[in-house]
């Protein structure tokens, strides 16, 4: 009636093992310095290519946490890989392996607890999660006009589902993702405050693997109660409630979604998602600010560390600058075929109301190939219906750390 697999936290990182004793002699194995314990999360069910709707449990496909959604988004996906043939078949092959997992029905999922081994962060470490903005990065200002980056918009996009998702904080210490990267500008009169909401990602469809569980409150936030009701005749059993339906319509203007670019380089995929934030008025100019997502996932077979960062930041008001520093922030992370990703948010601000972005991330293979990673070139797009958004979910917290609220560019 199906495979049983148990889905095991080690190394920061959820796995399938196929086999339960071998889950049970490492369990054993290592129970005196990290003591854990297996606990039943709920069943797989068939991953489905029609939307999901509120209140779906998911487990995530590439950083292995649990999740529930709560709305969707409909964005247009710009991915340069289908337009050269040559960088589609790695990508499509992992793809594949990855969605047929989902496809095994009436399994069993159970999920560990307990503290696994630290990692040296200082190596890229797969312990930490991307939350310092401390940088060496450099700023120069470059002398104008002109670039000679091709407009995003040449690829033709394609409309996709993503979602907006709840992340259960028992698993946020142990993803490779900022979990309190959807920040919003305080409406307060420092024209630095940044507020960020924790537990709030953004998912895409095909990342999605859907489970159901018996459980009234399976998942840990201090905001599922608030936005999510237990309906037991309902599928899937939990519904908005009026404070999530009203919450989503206050906070559209700055949690919506529009563009995704993608772009793979020797086997390195770069996911960028830029957001509008709003505008800063001074007496003596407007400031425009956006933040940016992005993904770095390796599809090879051989591990690779990011090591420099190489952005350019084009303005409708005429100024060119670029951005070089180490890392991302503050950290090098190591893409290996077991932790195969890395997940940051960063901010950019312009005094002009859209511009471009676009770049390397400088990485070096195992074996001492080091190669350029492009960065597809995305818009910073202001909206004419901005109103200074201030954040309203109860758990939004004021970023008081300057590192944290100043340009990045990470």
């Amino acid at each position: 009636m199906g495979l049983l697999v148990q889905v095991f936290m080690w190394n920061q990182r959820w796995r399938i093992l196929p086999r339960c004793e071998l889950l049970l002699r490492r369990n054993i194995k290592k129970q005196a310095a990290y003591p854990t314990k297996l606990a039943e999360v709920g069943r797989l069910i068939e991953a489905r290519e029609e939307r999901y709707e509120t209140g779906q449990l998911f487990l995530h496909r590439i950083f292995g946490y649990r999740g529930v959604i709560l709305f969707p988004w409909t964005a247009r996906v710009y991915d340069r890989d289908l337009h050269n043939p040559s960088k589609i078949g790695s990508a499509t092959s992992v793809n594949n392996t990855s969605q047929q997992r989902t496809k095994e029905n009436s399994l069993h999922v159970k999920a560990s607890t307990g503290t696994p081994p630290a990692i040296n962060s200082a190596q890229g470490g797969e312990g930490t999660t991307a939350a310092s903005y401390q940088t060496d990065s450099t700023r120069e200002p470059e002398s104008s006009v002109g670039t000679a980056q091709v407009d995003p918009k040449e690829v033709k996009g394609r409309v996709q589902t993503f979602y907006q998702v709840l992340i259960d904080t028992r698993d946020c210490p142990h993803i490779r993702a900022q979990t309190e990267a959807v920040t919003f500008l305080g409406n307060q009169d420092s024209n630095r405050s940044l507020y960020a909401i924790p537990g709030l990602d953004y998912v895409a469809h095909e990342d999605i693997m859907p489970y159901s569980s018996s459980e009234k409150s399976p998942l840990q936030h201090e905001l599922f109660d608030k936005f999510l009701t237990h309906a037991p005749e309902a599928d899937p059993p939990f519904v908005g409630q009026d404070t999530l339906k009203a919450w989503q319509e206050k906070n559209h203007p700055w949690l919506d979604m529009s563009d995704v670019h993608k772009e793979t380089t020797e086997n390195v995929r770069i996911t960028v998602i830029p957001f509008y934030m709003g505008c800063r008025e001074t007496p003596a100019s407007s400031v425009y600010w956006w933040r940016y997502c992005i993904r770095l996932e390796n599809l090879g077979e051989l591990s690779v560390q990011l090591r420099e960062r190489h952005w350019r930041i084009f303005s409708l008001s005429g100024t060119l600058e670029t951005v070089r520093g180490r890392g991302v922030v503050g950290q090098e992370p190591i893409l290996s075929p077991r932790l195969p990703a890395f997940q940051y948010s960063s901010h950019v601000s312009l005094q002009a109301p859209s511009g471009h972005m676009w770049g390397t991330f400088r990485l070096e293979r195992e074996d001492g190939y080091s190669f350029d990673c492009k960065i597809p070139p995305f818009s910073l797009e202001s909206k004419p219906e901005d109103v200074s958004p201030a954040p309203t979910a109860p758990t939004a917290h004021h970023d008081s750390d300057s590192n944290k609220k100043r340009d990045d560019s990470d």
